[in-house]
């Protein structure tokens, strides 16, 4: 006798067409039947060793989230309830060109320094793997939910070639490309780049060329956080539109965004520069999360030549007074790269996370208002505040525009990701609410989006990207990573107030068959492994 049977299920099958009435039989990690309005026609009912009721409840495929910063948070915290409460079953790690894989003791020592702000130091990991397939198998010792990781082309660069602003040599090249080789052929889905990151964003179009070549040999995708997401940012686009052209390799977007002044109502810009690209023949996705603040870490708000060398001469130019004007000279009256070639306005960003429990008191006030309360300029509270936290606080950035956000997501390549930071005392609610606050708010509330198309984009499409032949539908033989949900009621718990509250109306999870979330709550499996990709 099979496992589960889910009785009386409103299945919204993730393919974007209408939902049905059904009863799911799961077993050994697989839906094995599905039998469509069995209660009306009056036939024989599958039977199974335990049924659950889900009478009132919609069964969809597990949600993908296309964007997370769960690196670490995989391993430290088994519990991991931030994504698993929300209905995530897949998460691809190794985002904006910087992780903890391929590296050696030099490389992972600056990288860990450097995105403390995204994952905490790691003190209370064990490193005990330095390529792809040696992090992989960490994963697969047991998770929370399923991983796929993309090579991060930054952490690439800063081990072939180091921290600094220069071209590579051509043994350095073939260096990358060969650890890009690698790292695809032990179970990378893609190539990240965080091209308004150091030491990534030193990269010219033609090294990013020649390493998404590699990545177009092996079937995957190359997934950049491009060079401006402000000024600039259709030339952003449309730059890694005609890269990716170039080397003939799938190009994913990664929170495909249109933020900052300079792009209120841009949308249309965007999308339609993305029409073209495919009408031509382009191979192209995107992801956003569906809130209209950023999220960061202060130290990337920097002119790139500030963080030449990596976070230890970051630290010693801040600490001389000379330099640290000429910091302050480029971001509030030129417009740095590091913030988009936008001048700062400090009233946007908000202090959300520190590594230092004693600069808590900078938490949940922007900049500005920390500035006016202690008598100071701007500059002078975020100089200290990165030199005092050595890089760690974390940022919001109130630079979003709504009808942006609206646009986007409504468009046939989007997809759901919620670059969830979870580090920090005040994290961005969408690492908490991402999927519930489609559901609830996008869909139920302001009808955006319908039911089905909307689970269609948190689901089969991020499948197809990652070329998964059994996940994001609920079909016969498929992996039984599914959501059982109240549309009447789902909603995201998180707000920028108490942004770790649980969502709530996702009642059940099941990740290969198990439930993670059972009757709301938090089971203890642990069925969750690395999800490598397919070769062709």
């Amino acid at each position: 006798m099979e496992e589960l049977v889910i009785r009386d299920a409103d299945v919204v099958d993730g393919s974007g067409g209408d939902s049905y009435r059904a009863d799911v039989v799961v077993d050994r990690g697989r839906i094995v039947s599905i039998v469509k309005e069995a209660a009306a026609a009056g036939c024989q009912r599958p039977k199974a060793r335990r049924e659950l009721d889900a009478e009132g409840l919609v069964l969809s495929p597990g949600f993908i989230d296309m964007h997370a910063h769960s690196d670490l948070a995989l391993l430290r915290d088994p519990d991991h309830s931030a994504k698993a409460a929300q209905g995530v079953t897949l998460e691809v790690i190794g985002q904006d060109g910087l992780s903890y894989a391929p590296v050696d003791d030099r490389t992972l020592g600056e990288v860990r320094r450097a995105i403390a702000g995204w994952n905490g130091p790691g003190d209370d990991v064990d490193f005990d793997w330095r390529t792809v397939g040696e992090y992989l198998d960490r994963l697969d010792g047991g998770i929370a939910v399923n991983a796929a990781y993309l090579i991060p082309q930054g952490t690439v660069r800063a081990l072939a070639v180091g921290w600094d602003d220069r071209e590579a040599k051509p043994a350095e090249l073939e260096h990358m490309r060969r650890l890009v080789a690698e790292g695809l052929e032990q179970g990378a889905v893609g190539l990240s780049s965080g091209l308004t990151y150091t030491p990534g964003m030193y990269a010219k179009d033609a090294e990013l060329t020649e390493l998404c070549r590699v990545v177009a040999q092996y079937g995957g995708y190359y997934c950049p956080h491009h060079r401006s997401y402000g000024a600039g940012a259709l030339e952003a686009y449309e730059e890694m539109v005609e890269l990716t052209r170039e080397a003939d390799c799938p190009l994913h977007l990664a929170h495909a965004t249109m933020n900052f002044g300079v792009n209120k109502g841009r949308a249309p810009e965007l999308l339609t520069l993305l029409d073209d690209a495919l009408a031509g023949g382009a191979d192209i996705t995107l992801d956003t999360y569906p809130y209209t603040p950023g999220c960061t870490t202060l130290v990337a708000l920097l002119p790139s030549w500030a963080s030449e060398g990596g976070p230890e001469r970051i630290l010693e130019r801040l600490a001389d007074d000379d330099t640290a004007e000429r910091i302050r000279h480029h971001m509030e009256e030129i417009g740095s790269d590091g913030s988009h070639g936008v001048p700062m306005e400090w009233e946007t960003i908000e202090i959300s996370g520190t590594g230092d429990p004693a600069l808590a008191e900078y938490i949940g006030r922007t900049v500005l208002e920390s500035a006016r309360l202690r008598g100071q300029s701007p500059w002078q509270v975020a100089r200290h505040l990165l030199l005092a936290d050595r890089l760690a606080p974390t940022i919001l950035q109130h630079v979003g525009h709504e009808e942006n956000v609206r646009a986007i997501m409504r468009h046939r390549v989007h997809t759901g990701g919620s670059d969830g930071i979870l580090q920090g005392a005040k994290p961005h609610p969408r690492a908490y609410g991402t999927f519930p606050h489609y559901l609830g708010h996008y869909v139920r509330e302001l009808g955006v989006l319908p039911l089905e198309e909307c689970v269609a984009h948190l689901t089969s499409r991020p499948a197809a990207r990652l070329r998964l032949p059994d996940r994001g539908l609920v079909r016969e033989g498929y992996r039984a990573d599914l959501v059982l949900f109240d549309p009447a009621t789902v909603a995201a718990g998180s707000t920028f107030e108490e942004p770790r509250v649980l969502p709530t109306g996702i009642p059940y999870v099941l990740v290969d068959g198990r439930f993670v979330m059972e009757d709301g709550r938090r089971t203890d499996v642990l069925a969750g492994r690395s999800v490598r990709r397919t070769p062709r």
